[in-house]
């Protein structure tokens, strides 16, 4: 079995930059009257309070649940690397200069008129708690040690997990 470390505040900020920053995607869940609803969505910029921080449609179906409920889930995962969950409260926010400044040109395929598009919105998640698993030495050593423990069959778990709580 892996080691297992839970960490708090300073410590839980930095692994979710640590962890989130490199992975960058996430499946971002709102609720809706029904159920979960998940997207992909980029971080933008993930603060040093570990608020991360996203650009939106204004007119975004995830927009408008967030304006009725705004509990949110972030999954971001790097297959055999690097796991992240997050739970937290978003809100919206129309401030230019914000937009601005997360403002990546790429947005422009989903946001035709740019960083001037009057639809565009920033999101900002505030996390109170998560949940984090990555592995001691990279990518390539993990899989090796897979691979090992799936032709020998003894377990060769190099992880290192625990909770985050902010």
């Amino acid at each position: 079995m892996g080691d297992h470390k839970d960490l708090t505040n300073e410590f839980a900020v930095d692994k979710i930059k640590d962890l989130a920053e490199n992975i960058k995607t996430c499946m971002f869940c709102t609720y809706n009257e029904y159920r979960l609803q998940s997207r992909p969505m980029s971080v933008q910029k993930i603060d040093d309070l570990g608020q991360l921080w996203f650009l939106s449609d204004r007119n975004s179906s995830h927009n408008a649940e967030i304006s009725l409920n705004p509990q949110v889930e972030l999954f971001f995962s790097e297959p055999h690397d690097k796991f992240l969950t997050l739970h937290g409260t978003a809100s919206i926010s129309y401030d230019r200069e914000t937009i601005k400044e997360l403002y990546d040109p790429i947005v422009k395929v989903w946001m035709p008129e740019g960083e001037d598009d009057p639809n565009l919105s920033v999101i900002k998640v505030v996390p109170e708690d998560g949940y984090y698993w990555n592995n001691k030495n990279g990518k390539m050593v993990a899989i090796a040690k897979m691979a090992t423990a799936f032709v020998t069959g003894k377990t060769m778990d190099d992880g290192i997990e625990g909770t985050l709580k902010l």
